[in-house]
């Protein structure tokens, strides 16, 4: 069997990471001082996590450095087993850089074993989507890490992912936009629409008001979504299930054949977003 990696930055729930046999890379957040690996929602507890941001706890991330992953993927490599990296985009981390001395050393100590890493250009489950699409691809079709890695290019750019932040004061802590932009958004009751574009975080809308940014997002789902590999949409929240709640049932009048999967976002992402995030994923024409 093929070791399929990825990391907890795409946040795949642990139950279908398990279901798959995946390996799991654990990123480190920090909340109030103490550093802490996720662990895909298995004993995180995210309420806890949120409570703490919304009375003034610090929470930020860090990368990975090179023994690590060194440490991480020599097992695999000393076995020979071909290996599948899927990541989190490589353009909102340093960590990679790391990743890439470890595995420059393990190729040459083992320059018989197939390693092969796709950036997925995406973030939370804008990745972790296509994780679980390739990842069953992969099972299903002999673990062929090399037609798997082709399938990933074919659906790469066909994830939707949009958030709606409810105080851009925590974007602006993780140094994703200004202090000032985020003042002045937030007495403007001015709500931007996030996605992930080429790999970066980038704004598609700038919508007056929350309502209207839900809106705007349930609209570009309801233009672009296309089923592909019966892929389940997914909603995720930063401790606002009752937000969640009202917006899956919008979703749901949309399209009422879809499988929708409701999971929190972890605490690496939302270490930036913040919480009262709500963000919607799904695969698109």
């Amino acid at each position: 069997m093929a070791a399929i990696f990825c990391d907890t930055d795409c946040e795949l729930w642990y139950t279908h990471a398990r279901e798959l046999n995946l390996e799991v890379i654990r990123m480190p957040y920090i909340i109030d001082g103490e550093e802490k690996l996720c662990d895909l929602g298995e004993e995180t507890d995210t309420h806890d996590f949120y409570t703490k941001m919304r009375n003034g706890a610090s929470a930020s991330t860090a990368g990975l450095n090179q023994q690590i992953y060194y440490d991480t993927f020599e097992p695999f490599f000393k076995r020979g087993e071909d290996i599948l990296y899927i990541a989190f985009s490589s353009k909102l981390s340093g960590t990679f850089e790391y990743l890439d001395l470890a595995i420059a050393q393990l190729r040459k100590e083992y320059p018989n074993v197939k390693f092969r890493k796709f950036d997925t250009l995406n973030i939370c489950m804008g990745a972790g989507l296509l994780v679980y699409m390739a990842a069953k691809y992969c099972r299903e079709h002999g673990d062929d890490i090399d037609a798997t890695y082709a399938y990933l290019e074919k659906n790469v750019k066909k994830i939707g992912i949009y958030f709606v932040v409810d105080d851009m004061k925590y974007l602006a802590r993780g140094g994703r936009i200004s202090p000032a932009k985020a003042k002045i958004g937030n007495l403007m009751n001015i709500k931007p629409v996030l996605t992930v574009e080429d790999g970066k975080l980038d704004v598609c809308s700038k919508q007056n008001g929350t309502k209207k940014a839900y809106k705007y997002m349930l609209d570009v789902f309801a233009s672009t979504y296309e089923n592909i590999d019966n892929a389940p949409v997914v909603i995720v929240d930063a401790d606002c299930g009752d937000v969640a709640d009202a917006f899956e049932e919008k979703v749901r009048e949309i399209n009422p054949t879809v499988t929708i999967w409701r999971q929190p976002i972890g605490p690496v992402i939302g270490a930036h977003a913040g919480p009262g995030t709500l963000g919607l994923i799904f695969t698109r024409k």
